[in-house]
């Protein structure tokens, strides 16, 4: 049996340096053939508890104190309780309180205004947590991925420019593998954190505040070998042809894209089981949540709402071939770096379904040149 929920955050499209997502128009409401700028028909709408970004899976020790709370009734619906969970407590569903955009915010919302504000104050909560460990980070922990080094290559001498790298650990972590590296966040606290770390492990680094779509002027009009952006980046970008764009305007002929991300059709199953369909993957609109806390342990945000934008498979391979990169693979993984469903079991730092259950992709990895 199919089961329906509007649970899944999707994309709209903002051309141009447009930060205003307007919330005129039905729920669903479609954008015209041709239209641009300010999307007059787009509409937010609400996020559903608990199924953040795919940078976001674990809820922490937070979770076990919210395992009471019950979404609020909007339009007459139950927001359903899906909060995701920390290794080993997937027993503690919460959520967080969502509320029908368009209602409370008027005719608008600063999608980037909401979601920097929320970025900075995670800063100095991550940077406590367990889950980041930066004393194992300083004393020689790498916070890549197995697969990513191996499907990267050797970095050796390479520049490698990591775009939304929030505090730096994946960029530092290039670093130590060889590359020459720079970073980029719209976020000045964290920046300011990557920069700190850096200097304090002797690790060359530079490190650039702006946001994702300004990288080209922001970086200087340099190129670069390698562009990576690591998993739960996407969410955050209502417009996938601008940032493939800017991807292509930062290599050097010959150069390459790589990246690694939370496979959206995962996103649209049950929270227990990954089993059954109950969000629409081709529900296009922004979604908004408030939700008081980060993904890992430590204290409530001041700054709790923020604005999602899932994106199609298809949508992110196009906008890399539209841009004139060459894809030169996309492999899909049948593991997770978190325990994404209840039912996943741990295989050493992967999560897996249990031996015999259908599996499903949960992450993919893609490679993208621009030609010479």
């Amino acid at each position: 049996m199919l089961e329906w929920s509007l649970a899944s955050p999707r994309t709209g499209r903002l051309p141009g340096s447009t930060d205003i997502l307007p919330l005129r128009g039905p729920p669903g409401g479609n954008r015209p053939a041709g239209t641009s700028g300010s999307l007059p028909g787009l509409s937010l709408v609400t996020k559903p508890a608990g199924t953040g970004r795919y940078r976001t899976p674990r809820r922490g020790a937070q979770a076990a104190r919210r395992s009471e709370t019950v979404g609020p009734t909007v339009t007459g619906q139950r927001w359903p309780m899906a909060a995701r969970c920390a290794p080993g407590n997937c027993s503690a569903r919460g959520g967080q309180t969502g509320y029908a955009a368009g209602v409370t915010d008027g005719d608008a919302v600063d999608w980037r205004g909401l979601n920097r504000a929320n970025w900075d104050d995670r800063v100095p909560v991550h940077l406590a947590s367990e889950l980041y460990d930066l004393e194992g980070f300083r004393a020689g922990a790498d916070s890549l991925r197995p697969f990513e080094a191996a499907e990267v290559g050797d970095v050796t001498g390479k520049l490698l420019v990591h775009l939304q790298c929030h505090v730096g650990l994946d960029t530092l972590s290039w670093a130590r593998n060889g590359a020459l590296v720079s970073g980029l966040d719209f976020s000045e606290p964290a920046i300011e954190a990557a920069r700190s770390l850096a200097a304090d492990l002797a690790i060359d680094a530079s490190f650039v505040v702006a946001d994702v779509y300004d990288a080209v002027t922001a970086l200087g009009g340099r190129r670069f070998d390698v562009v990576y952006t690591g998993t739960g980046a996407l969410v955050w970008l209502p417009d996938m042809p601008r940032w493939a764009g800017v991807v292509a305007g930062l290599l050097e002929p010959g150069g390459f894209l790589y990246l690694v991300e939370g496979h959206p059709f995962a996103q649209i199953l049950d929270d227990a089981q990954g089993a059954n369909i109950v969000r629409d993957y081709f529900d296009d609109r922004p979604w908004v949540e408030d939700y008081p806390y980060t993904y890992t342990d430590g204290p409530a945000l001041k700054h709790t709402r923020s604005v999602e934008f899932q994106h199609r498979l298809g949508q992110i391979v196009t906008a890399l071939a539209d841009a004139g990169l060459r894809i030169d693979f996309l492999n899909e993984h049948d593991f997770d770096a978190f325990q994404r469903f209840e039912s996943l079991e741990r295989h050493g730092g992967q999560y897996r379904f249990p031996a015999g259950r259908p599996r499903v992709p949960m992450m993919f990895s893609l490679r993208a040149t621009r030609p010479a």
